[in-house]
């Protein structure tokens, strides 16, 4: 998708400034007046983020026996849809453990500090984890 921005973004460019050219080059009497555009290129995208990125997290070979968190974000479908995706984990690996974890708030991570806290210590008691948006 970025390469075809840019090549999109590259492509308009030289359609305009083909069409300053050759309007100007086809002026049929002296007197018209050529003006000289100049057009400056811009990079599109922001500057790079200076923290690297990191590879995906490894898949678990398997559920059974594990510990998986449900994270149910904000909106109001998200936790029956949790609680259905648990039950049916529960269905297909007997053994398994799920573990809800409801956010209040559209970001986590940057609300009160004790809720924070207590993310932070959910995430590092599970396995692995769902996430659901209630849409």
């Amino acid at each position: 998708m970025r390469r075809f921005l840019t090549r999109l973004v590259i492509g308009i460019l030289a359609v305009m400034v083909t069409m300053g050219i050759s309007t100007a080059q086809t002026a049929k009497s002296p007197a018209a007046r050529v003006t000289e555009t100049q057009y400056s290129v811009l990079n599109p995208w922001a500057e790079v983020d200076p923290i690297p990125l990191r590879g995906i997290s490894p898949r678990l070979q398997t559920l059974a026996g594990k510990k998986i968190g449900l994270f149910a974000n904000f909106k109001r479908a998200s936790v029956p849809i949790a609680e259905s995706v648990g039950k049916r984990l529960k269905s297909m690996y007997p053994d398994i453990q799920t573990s809800l974890f409801h956010s209040t708030d559209p970001n986590v991570t940057e609300t009160e500090t004790n809720r924070r806290e207590d993310f932070i210590a959910w995430i590092k008691s599970v396995d692995g984890v769902v996430s659901v948006v209630g849409d």
